[in-house]
């Protein structure tokens, strides 16, 4: 088999990561259930286990040392390699899981074609610019992230991917909890303060591999409207409400032939 040669994020910017990026119970909930009955599954850049269902036996693979070192004891076993060169044989695995990773990838596509290779679904947590662009954070402090977005992996890439290549496809929102504990970009959107915490800044990749002197700028003005009150004065609504749509989306694929059994309750294959 050929080797994959992947320039990984995380080999720099994941020291850290554990403490910050916690899995969200209702994310878990969401993504349990769109695993449906899949008793076998492999987690693609799987990074510290995050979302790993520990009712089914889970294989990971993830390409960054830093990464699984930082797996908890009693994590499922893991595998140095790449989204792109899976080592399995064709369907080996009943479901395939990819959580806020295929933008990460140097090539989306051949990802994607492995993912659909080894399992007979495939469950990939990625986002939709187009909302994500709206966000307090995006609009107000950081338009850099919406530019960086556009040349990213993301909903419109996958969905695309799977639909071309003869895949069923539902999509589902996955809105954030004010008490989101799973650090990503859109956790904090209740608590701008958190991310004042240089910490919680380099857990977040999007946030790591911007420009850090534009990034800092955006901060100290951020650190001026909490201190101020301007900032929850322009956003009093966000205090009153529990979950935001931010943009996250989960996208469940099966074989079209088996779409009846495999897609998640609720879900409107033919909808974005």
């Amino acid at each position: 088999m050929t080797m994959f040669v992947n320039a990984n994020p995380y080999q720099t910017i994941g020291f850290g990561y554990s403490r910050h990026r916690r899995p969200d119970p209702r994310i878990a909930g969401q993504i349990d259930q769109a695993l449906g009955s899949a008793q076998t599954v492999i987690n693609v850049g799987a990074g510290t286990g995050s979302y790993e269902p520990r009712s089914r036996r889970v294989i990971a693979v993830e390409p960054s040392t830093v990464m699984m070192r930082q797996r908890p004891p009693g994590s499922a076993p893991v595998i140095q390699g790449y989204a792109e060169c899976l080592p399995f044989p064709d369907k080996s695995f009943d479901a395939a899981m990819a959580i806020l990773t295929v933008h990460h990838w140097t090539d989306a596509a051949a990802g994607l074609a492995e993912m659909r290779r080894v399992s007979g679904r495939q469950i990939i947590l990625t986002w939709d610019p187009a909302v994500t662009a709206r966000f307090w954070l995006v609009e107000e402090y950081l338009p850099e992230i919406a530019e960086a977005d556009a040349g990213l992996a993301s909903l419109d890439v996958v969905q695309t991917w799977f639909r071309r290549n003869g895949a069923r496809v539902s999509v589902d929102h996955v809105r954030v909890a004010a008490d989101c504990t799973d650090g990503f970009l859109g956790a904090y959107w209740q608590r701008p303060h958190r991310y004042l915490d240089p910490q919680v800044r380099a857990a977040i990749s999007t946030l790591a591999n911007l420009d850090q002197h534009l990034v800092e700028y955006a901060m100290r003005r951020l650190a001026a409207d909490v201190a101020t009150g301007r900032w929850h004065d322009r956003h009093r609504r966000l205090l009153a409400v529990h979950t935001l749509d931010l943009g996250y989306r989960l996208v469940t694929t099966t074989d079209r032939d088996d779409a009846g059994e495999h897609l998640p309750p609720g879900s409107d294959p033919a909808s974005d």
